[in-house]
């Protein structure tokens, strides 16, 4: 799958024009991953977002024996966008788990610098995160109410 065709697959980039999703896919950076390679550790800052282009990633919470799985992503999901948002601490660990494991990575700096340049590109890509984040937080609430 070329990479426009993935970025036009991905929910965060709803909304945007084939001219933005240009300006996304320039900003890509293609990274492979090994099985069992850590991408993201539980705590560490963020400063990148990713999208699977190929394989799986293992998405888990905690440590050592308190470790608990999430979810498991495929091509097309992504993870690590809150850090488009604040830079804070990683939310979860997440490890590659086939080979191949290819991800595309956004820096948090090359997301600021073309939403400074195309304020509809951060517009559509904050409204799709919040709404996503919103979904998740009303679903576990529901849930916990249930």
């Amino acid at each position: 799958m070329d990479l426009h065709n993935l970025l036009q697959d991905v929910e965060l980039f709803n909304g945007l024009t084939e001219i933005e999703l240009v300006d996304i896919s320039q900003i890509c950076q293609e990274r492979y991953v090994k099985p069992g390679d850590t991408v993201t550790e539980q705590g560490e800052p963020g400063g990148e977002m990713y999208i699977i282009t190929e394989g799986f990633v293992q998405v888990s919470i905690g440590r050592g024996s308190k470790e608990r799985i999430i979810v498991n992503l495929g091509a097309g999901q992504i993870f690590g966008e809150m850090a488009l948002v604040d830079k804070g601490p990683r939310s979860a660990t997440v490890r590659a788990m086939i080979d191949p494991t290819v991800l595309q990575v956004i820096r948090t700096e090359d997301f600021d610098r073309i939403c400074n340049q195309n304020t509809h590109i951060g517009f559509i890509v904050m409204r799709n995160l919040a709404s996503d984040i919103s979904f998740k937080l009303r679903h576990r609430n529901l849930s916990e109410m249930g």
